[in-house]
This record gives structure tokens, sequence and C-alpha cells, in this order.
């Protein structure tokens, strides 16, 4: 076990979990991954490895069939998920998000009928808020949702769904004028849907399109797709907690611990880039040494280390306090901020140690250079983070004068 990234207080149950995820992750994903991920190929088989290991459940509570585990075991297995590939835990983490905010804001019947499914993995969840013009403005959401009869009809295209094509339940978040008069907050006239459908591509419901992959930089194998709602009706029992304009809180809820979950994600890219760097360091000799021993990639090994433990620190802390019931946006906001930039750099550094062969793709580092600038917009972009901590931080301490 690496020396880097421990974390204290753990109990016998957590650690067995995490023995068992990094087990999994040395010798079911890592071997594989960059394979996968050169030719674009959902993680078929890895996915149904997480399913009997029970991960799609692992925050679910118990009485809906799944683990009752906390945020922070779940951040702890996300990390060790994304040191083998972090497309696989963006799988985990959108999944994640939906079933939290079942499980927080669902009327019964919705955890009822949800949640036990989601827990054995047989429902996988995606959420959906962005859209094409509006960028980290989500007040500016231009998607609706119009009430007609014992439903609603749903109109809009929505952006960057992880998983859209490989769900079964969409969590999407639209505008509803309904019972909110002109004038009223943008924010307070949102509701969040809970759309159900077939996996796939094309019009998989009627009203529901998800054209296809989208093309990225890194990321891949994971489908990032759109989705176009063309009067899509959606059952009034469908709206998440059974009431409208609570949709915007109910997703900032669940991109709050998503940023633990990104900030999980840069800690286990930016280890893995130092196991990489370390180990390159000492098979590759130059001036008749390993260039380990030379001064200069001792300093770069030295600081990459240190972040990667600054990093794992700062995101065990904002998992907690979201456990203990606390609000924890301050803590997620910086957690998310540091691991997503540490993460960019540990791998800069693991990449240049790597010389020219950093940039053959033969080599992992070369994979994990495309990947890491996803972290850095994921769940909110640095920007977005710094306004969230210098927000709180005013609040926190604000001069009486």
């Amino acid at each position: 076990m690496s020396r880097l990234a421990q974390t204290h207080g753990l109990t016998d149950v957590q650690r067995e979990i995490l023995s068992t995820v990094r087990d999994f992750v040395d010798k079911e994903i890592i071997p594989v991954a960059t394979g996968l991920e050169h030719r674009d190929e959902y993680p078929q088989q890895i996915v149904d490895g997480l399913k009997e290991l029970g991960l799609f459940g692992l925050m679910i509570p118990e009485e809906y069939g799944g683990l009752g585990e906390s945020l922070l075991t779940y951040a702890l297995c996300v990390e060790e998920i994304a040191r083998g590939w972090m497309s696989v835990s963006g799988i985990i983490n959108t999944h994640f998000i939906v079933a939290y905010m079942l499980k927080q804001h669902g009327t019964q019947e919705q955890k009822d009928h949800f949640l036990p499914r989601m827990a054995a993995g047989d429902i996988r969840g995606a959420f959906s808020m962005s859209e094409p013009a509006l960028g980290s403005d989500v007040s500016a959401i231009s998607s609706k949702a119009v009430k007609d009869g014992d439903a609603y009809v749903l109109n809009g295209q929505k952006m960057w769904l992880t998983n859209g094509g490989t769900s079964s339940l969409v969590a999407v978040l639209v505008r509803s004028d309904e019972g909110h008069p002109e004038g009223t907050a943008p924010h307070k006239s949102m509701t969040t849907f809970l759309v159900e459908k077939e996996p796939g591509f094309g019009e998989v419901r009627p009203g529901l399109t998800i054209p296809g992959k989208i093309d990225k930089m890194g990321y891949k194998g994971v489908d990032t797709t759109e989705l176009i709602m063309d009067g899509l009706r959606v059952p009034a029992d469908r709206v998440l907690g059974g009431v409208t304009g609570r949709g915007f809180y109910q997703m900032m809820d669940g991109v709050e611990v998503g940023r633990v979950n990104v900030a999980a994600r840069g800690c286990g890219v930016a280890h893995r880039a130092f196991e990489l760097g370390v180990r390159y360091a000492q098979q590759r000799h130059t001036f008749g040494k390993q260039i380990a021993q030379h001064q200069a990639i001792q300093f770069k090994l030295a600081e990459m280390a240190t972040k990667v433990e600054a990093a794992h620190a700062m995101m065990v802390n904002a998992a907690r306090k979201k456990d203990s019931g606390e609000r924890n946006d301050l803590e997620a906001g910086m957690a998310k901020y540091l691991a997503s930039e540490y993460c960019k750099e540990v791998v800069e550094d693991a990449f240049r140690i790597h010389g020219g062969y950093g940039f053959s793709k033969e080599y992992e580092i070369e994979r994990l250079y495309r990947e890491a600038p996803m972290l850095l917009i994921g769940e909110g972009t640095a920007e977005i983070q710094k306004m969230i901590i210098g927000r709180r931080l005013l609040e926190e301490y604000r001069f009486q004068g």
C-alpha cells in the first residue's frame, strides 16, 4: 500500500471495502484502461464487476438494498477507481448524485420505486442541468415544463450528460412557471423531473432523443451526450419531491456532494500520475545514473507527492463535514478547486519526467494528460469555485463596523 493519501480513523468495514476496491482496480481496471480509452469503448465488463461489488448502492440506505455507507467511504472508493481510470469514476458519480437526490428529496413513493433497483445497479442514473448556451449560468435555463392535465410537457435541449446513453433514469432541471408568478426569482421557478427512458441512442421514448456521443479530447469510454426534449410528457408524480419550484436547491445539493466526488477523482488521477512518474524516474538512466538521482527530478517528485497529500486531506475534510450534517459548500469548493488544479500540475510534472515518451500513446501518462483538464471544469470551473469560496468567507468573516 502506498504511503501517500492514507486516511486515519477509518472503521474495519471501511478499510475492507477500500481494500476490495483497490484490488479490483489493480487487477481489472489498470491493465485494460488505456486500450479501452483509445478505442473509446464503454467498459461494460468493469461496470458489471462494480455492480457485483455493490458499489452502485454504496450510499443507498440498507432499507433499500444498499450498503448505507458514508460520503467519505464513497469518495475514497472513487479516488481508488479514478486512480485506475477516471472515466469509470464518472459512470459511478452521476448515478450516485441521482440516488443521493432521491434519498434526500424524493417522495416515499419515488424512493420505494427507484432506490432498490438503483442499489442493485439495474437502473443507472444521469443528471442534467447544463444547456448549450448557458455554461455556468444555471439561472439562464430555457428548457421548460408546462402543466397539461395530470402530466407536464417538457421542451428544450440539454448538454453534457454523463451516462446520457447508458442511463435509464435522468434527473432533468427545467423551468416550470406554473404556480410561480411573473417576476419570481429564476432559481425559485425551476423543477427537477425524474425521466425514465430506455438505454441507447436516438429516440429513447416518445419526445426524448439522445443524439449520440460527443467526441471529446479525453474522458473517453463513458458516454457524454446531449438530450433533446420535444413534447416529452412526464407524469406529475415524477416531479422530484412532488412539489415544483424546488429543483434548483435539489440540484445544488447534489452538485455539492458531486464536488467532493470530483475532488476525489482529482486525487486519484494525481496519485496515479505520481506512481507513474516515480517509477519511470527509477527506470530511466541518463549521464550514467537513474534520473531519480538527479536533484531536479527529486525536487519535482517532492512537489508532486506534497500536492497529492494536500489534495487528499482537503477532500477527506470536505466529505467528513458533509457526513456530519453540517454545511460543506466552502470545504467542497476548496477541495474541488485545489484537487483539480493540483491534479493538472502533478500530471504535467509526470509527463515532463517521461520526456519524449510521455508523448507516446504507448505510455499511460499520455492518457492522464488528456483526462486531467476535464476536472478543471466538471461540477463548476475554478472561477465558480472561487466565487463560492469568496462569498462563504465573507459570510464567515463579516466585518462588524
